[in-house]
């Protein structure tokens, strides 16, 4: 077999495991939409109906459901305000983290790892009494220190590596044209850090937008979020899966549409910075 054949059957393999892979990981997302248009008859019917007529039934149900679009508001919130604060804490967090050195800087960098490695699910009884002694329950307040908290050591060590990558040269000359640390920060490090920042924010958004176990324990039925709201189609006389698939594929389009936003800075820092260091 000539070179030429084996280099295009070898590129045309590539491109069928990659459309196959594509195929694989857009399936679930097919059928949690597609579920969501059917009546629950055709849902479950076997076997399956690949061709049936769109409802939306189940998105109305689910949109004049009484709190709805305040449990909308109050996941956007929580996402948004602790996104924006564990992305900036961290940035400041992670300049001297990358320029300078100090005793104990390894342990620094070391103990963000670790805290980065704790599932979030063996913090709820302790977090839980934590804020309960505070009288922080019930609210959002507890929510937005706990994924600020928690987005923290990811969005240092991720933004850490980024800065990492920017030659000390800029810092240096700033240094000589007397800029302070601060303004090198301000005026420096920041514009160039706009991919890392990009991936900091969509992972930590995401964190914030879908997280369950904390908001069930934290919340009540005034302040739940999304992901909770889910759960009251799950009662004793069955599951809604028309209304469960709708609601989740609502939730699921705020973090499309972020994601989209810083689509290109977001595919810049994925392939420049997220994979060094």
């Amino acid at each position: 077999m000539k070179t030429r054949d084996k280099k295009i059957i070898f590129t045309t393999l590539r491109y069928v495991v990659v459309v196959a892979a594509t195929l694989l990981l857009l399936f679930p997302i097919y059928e949690m939409v597609t579920t969501s248009l059917k009546q629950e008859v055709e849902a479950f019917s076997n076997p399956p109906k690949w061709f049936f007529k769109p409802t939306f039934d189940n998105y109305v149900a689910v949109l004049t459901k009484a709190g709805f679009f305040k449990y909308f508001v109050n996941s956007l919130i929580v996402a948004l305000t602790s996104t924006l604060v564990s992305v900036f804490v961290a940035a400041l967090a992670a300049y001297p983290l990358a320029r300078n050195r100090f005793a104990g800087k390894k342990g620094v960098i070391a103990a963000t790892l670790f805290l980065r490695m704790i599932p979030p699910v063996i913090l709820v009884v302790p977090v839980y009494v934590f804020f309960n002694s505070l009288k922080l329950t019930n609210g959002l307040l507890s929510l937005f220190i706990m994924y600020t908290a928690l987005n923290l050591p990811f969005n240092i060590w991720i933004l850490r590596t980024f800065i990492m990558d920017l030659p000390y040269e800029l810092d240096e000359s700033a240094f000589l044209d007397g800029c302070t640390p601060v303004a090198v920060f301000q005026r420096i490090i920041l514009p160039l850090l706009s991919p890392g920042l990009a991936v900091a924010s969509v992972f930590s958004f995401r964190l914030a937008w879908n997280e369950f176990i904390l908001s069930l324990v934290l919340t009540n039925r005034m302040t739940r979020t999304l992901p909770v709201a889910v759960s009251l189609y799950i009662t004793d006389t069955g599951t809604e899966w028309g209304k469960i698939t709708a609601i989740a594929t609502i939730i699921a389009l705020p973090a499309f549409i972020f994601t989209f936003t810083v689509a290109r800075s977001l595919i810049t820092g994925l392939t420049a910075g997220a994979v060094k260091g």
